[in-house]
């Protein structure tokens, strides 16, 4: 028996190691449906039920990922009151959201639900959780690893209609800001569907598309007003998500600018809020359903352990542009 257990270990450890893994929120190789099915094989079992899951975010003090948190509370509650659901932040740290995935492996823990800080850098932690027999599903942003499930928002998307706002807004001609982020998938798609958007206009020059706002509301403010100090005339800003767009916002307050406006990616409270200032330059936002990704990788998870494999292991949440205009119709997060 001891060297059956060995030989199919060695095995599962070849199979799983050769795969090529998800490369975007997009495609799928049938190398990676198949590593896929084998974990959803070893797991899924008639009477087996989801006890505990493990939920490992960017930052719990950005309100998307408080969303996406209560988002895999709302939905373990509807499967069964005694589901545990442990949330951890890992304030963007590689390391720590590496420590934090291998404790909810060692733990036990049947279904691991991530957004991931570094796409490449998770995936020795993520091929040793499903070695470990656990579900895997990646929300947000997208890994370089084999993972049962990926959902995220159409981040392409979310940059695509922000800045075709932008471009429509100043007619085509005027000088753009982006405000980047922290290196992550999603954020990498925002910038290129952006991007892609103003190229069709030859006369919108991008000024600014390397400096890191990190993310928050700190970064956009100190990123926006050294932006402020370095241009004299600014038409628009695309910020690369609703937090550091909130931060400049308050740059341009504090600058007394009023000459440029603001879009974001998320549709957060705080962009609406600030939205609804018309003292502010906060105009538009690409709007994602952060509790809506974490309510699906939940109920996949849930289906995965009693035999039920998806369809697709990628699912795209559109997004949906908000603006002053179309905001008293948005319920929000």
């Amino acid at each position: 028996m001891k060297r059956i257990a060995l030989t199919v270990g060695i095995l599962g450890f070849a199979v799983v190691g050769c795969t090529n893994g998800i490369q975007n929120h997009n495609t799928a190789t049938n190398t990676a449906n198949t590593a896929t099915n084998i974990s959803a094989e070893s797991l899924s079992t008639p009477n087996r039920k989801l006890q505990t899951i493990g939920v490992a975010l960017g930052d719990l003090g950005n309100p998307f990922y408080n969303a996406v948190q209560k988002g895999a509370e709302t939905e373990a509650k509807k499967i069964g009151n005694n589901i545990r659901v442990n949330a951890v932040s890992s304030a963007f740290d590689l390391n720590q959201q590496s420590n934090q995935i291998e404790n909810f492996t060692a733990a036990n823990t049947d279904l691991i639900i991530l957004s991931a800080v570094d796409k490449k850098g998770v995936k020795p932690v993520i091929d040793q959780a499903r070695l470990a027999g656990k579900i895997v599903i990646a929300v947000d942003s997208a890994v370089d690893a084999d993972v049962d499930a990926m959902i995220s928002s159409n981040n392409t998307q979310a940059g695509e209609i922000g800045c075709q706002y932008i471009a429509d807004r100043i007619k085509g001609q005027g000088s753009v800001v982006i405000l980047n982020g922290t290196p992550m998938d999603s954020i990498n798609q925002r910038v290129s569907g952006c991007e892609k958007s103003l190229s069709k206009y030859p006369n919108i020059k991008l000024i600014s598309k390397e400096q890191n706002a990190e993310g928050t509301r700190d970064g956009g403010l100190r990123v926006m007003s050294d932006l402020l100090t370095t241009f004299p005339k600014i038409d628009a800003v695309f910020a690369t998500n609703d937090q550091s767009g909130v931060g400049a916002d308050l740059a341009a307050r504090q600058a007394r600018r009023k000459e440029f406006f603001i879009v974001g990616v998320d549709g957060s409270p705080d962009a609406t809020k600030a939205m609804e200032d018309k003292d502010g330059v906060f105009a538009a936002t690409a709007a994602q359903n952060p509790a809506g990704m974490a309510e699906k990788a939940v109920q996949i998870g849930n289906d995965i352990i009693q035999g039920k494999k998806p369809e697709s292991p990628n699912i795209l949440i559109p997004v949906n542009l908000v603006t002053r205009e179309n905001l008293s119709s948005y319920k929000g997060w």
